[in-house]
Formats: structure tokens, C-alpha cells, sequence
């Protein structure tokens, strides 16, 4: 595996445990005289609270020590429940000198709880950690538009190695691999992601690219479909074509163009296969880019003229 500066986090048995009402003053009260410390209470039979758990622990452990988590069963700590006035569970607390400092009741997003931590960090004067794993993939990012894709697919691939289910490293590999020209491999790698990220943006937009690359392989000389669009301009499948050979020889624009034109002429040709094309093109490219941004807004005044 490509070491990526990321082996020197703490292990998640010093940043997670259990507590006791024998231990809690120790584990929290002493141990927030120099660590931020989040305590968690839950039980058993909590639903949220199985949600909630592995959350909270994947945030503590995302902040390599900056703050730890210790873990209250109210089953068997009622007397410390009592005493912090719990009410209901999951109830969450950060402890700092011995002081309870910020927290929260119930399930929440994972992007709260993450806020939570940082301002737990921050309220003991420390720092967020940077975001290793997300530097990397914006060097392999760099790699890769600088066609270095062997060196990008590997780098994507370490960043696998430490989080799994991390989509814009799954993306980028997937992107690595068309840019090598493997696109079966691309669609294996595709195809193998792991079930929570499958929906994510990273991949749809890796998948449109596949979908784009594969319709390069066929695709006809620009020339002549031109000539053939001009010589008879409602060959719509000449047009169509014309579309796919612009964008395999990276004329994007060109070819969200041609297809708003197809569209304008026959919305309903072939299933509706130019407003299809479109938006795999669009997905294909950065949301913010100006020739999805304007074409969208054709498209729009297009279908609601």
C-alpha cells in the first residue's frame, strides 16, 4: 500500500471506550483535564442510538486524537444519568476541565455531527486535523489532468486502502482507467463499489464518462457527418452521430450544441435520446462548468417554451 502519511493516528482502542459508573470520573472528568473527551449515552435497546454509535465514532476517529470518546450504557450507569439529568437517549455530551461543554439529543446527519467535533476541538483550543485522505485525492486529481493516470490510478488506490468507501477516490480510479484506455476494467471497478456510495455524485459521474467512452470507440469521422447533417438536416441520426464524434475528439460543446438542436427539432426522436445524451454529457462534466451551467438553461427554456 502507498503510504500516505496516514499510519500515525492513534488506534481506535486509545480514542474509544466504555465507561463504567466506577470509572466515568477518570475516564471523562480527569481525562477532559487534557483531552476533549465526547461521551455518548445510549442503550441497548435504543434504535437511534445504533445509528448514532458508529457515526460519532467514525467522527472521533477521523480527528486522529485531537478528541476521544467514551461510551455510557444508562442501563448500568443510571446514577450517573441521573446526575447529568438524561432524559432521553442518544444524548451526547463533550466534556473539557472537567466541564460538560457542547451537545446534542437524538440521531443527527453525519455533516452535525462532524461540525460538533470540530467545535468541541476547537473550544479546547486545538485544530481540526487536515483532511490527509482528501489532499491525496486532490494530488491524484492533479495527476490525472496532467495525464499521469498510472500514478493517479495508484494514488486512488491507496486512498481505497485507508477508507473504502471514500467516492472521489472510487471516481477517480474509475476516471484513471478510462484514461488508460481499460474500460472494462473501469466498468469492473464501477460495477464492485461498495452499496452506500453507489448513488454518490463521484460515481455518476464517473459512470457518464464510461457511458461517453465507450460511444468514442464508435464513433464516426467528424467530416463527414457533418456534410451528411448539412446535405440533409432532418437526418436526424446523422446528427445524432455528429453529437458523439464531436465530444470522442473533445468538442464538448460542440456536441451539447448539436444535441440541443436535435432536441429543438425532435424532442421525442428515438425515445427522446438527445435530451438522454444531454444529460449524460452534463453529468459527465463538473456541475459548475459553464457548458453544463448553459446548457441547462437551454434545455429549460426549450421544454418550457
Amino acid at each position: 500500500m502507498m503510504d500516505l502519511g496516514l499510519s500515525s493516528a492513534p488506534a481506535e482502542a486509545d480514542l474509544i471506550k466504555d465507561t463504567t459508573e466506577a470509572t466515568f470520573m477518570a475516564d471523562v472528568i480527569e481525562a477532559s483535564q487534557t483531552t476533549p473527551i465526547i461521551v455518548d449515552f445510549w442503550a441497548p435497546w435504543c434504535g437511534p442510538c445504533k445509528t448514532l454509535g458508529p457515526q460519532l465514532e467514525a467522527a472521533v476517529t477521523a480527528a486522529k486524537g485531537a478528541v476521544k470518546m467514551v461510551k455510557v450504557n444508562v442501563d448500568q450507569a443510571q446514577m450517573i444519568a441521573g446526575q447529568l439529568q438524561i432524559q432521553s437517549i442518544p444524548t451526547v455530551y463533550a466534556f473539557w476541565k472537567g466541564q460538560p461543554v457542547d451537545g446534542f439529543q437524538g440521531a443527527v446527519p453525519q455533516s452535525e455531527i462532524t461540525a460538533f467535533v470540530d467545535r468541541v476541538i476547537k473550544a479546547s483550543g486545538g485544530e481540526a486535523p487536515a483532511d490527509s485522505l482528501n489532499d491525496a485525492v486532490e494530488a491524484a486529481e492533479e495527476m490525472l489532468a496532467e495525464g499521469a493516470a498510472v500514478d493517479a490510478a495508484q494514488t486512488f488506490a491507496a486512498i481505497l486502502g485507508e477508507e473504502p468507501a471514500h467516492a472521489a477516490a472510487y471516481g477517480g480510479l474509475v476516471r484513471a482507467h478510462i484514461a488508460m484506455d481499460d474500460l472494462d476494467q473501469a466498468e469492473a471497478i464501477l460495477n464492485g463499489a461498495p452499496a452506500e456510495i453507489s448513488t454518490a455524485p463521484e460515481l455518476e459521474a464517473a459512470h457518464a464518462q464510461l457511458q461517453l467512452a465507450r460511444q468514442a470507440a464508435d464513433a464516426g469521422p467528424v467530416a463527414e457527418l457533418r456534410a451528411a447533417v448539412e446535405a440533409d438536416p432532418d437526418d436526424h441520426q446523422a446528427r445524432f452521430d455528429l453529437a458523439q464524434a464531436l465530444h470522442a475528439n473533445g468538442d464538448a460543446e460542440g456536441a451539447v450544441d448539436t444535441l440541443l438542436d436535435l432536441f429543438q427539432r425532435d424532442r421525442e426522436w428515438n425515445d427522446g435520446a438527445a435530451k438522454t445524451q444531454l444529460f449524460t454529457v452534463f453529468d459527465a462534466l463538473k456541475p459548475n462548468d459553464p457548458i453544463v451551467l448553459n446548457g441547462r438553461r437551454r434545455l429549460s427554456s426549450m421544454i418550457f417554451a
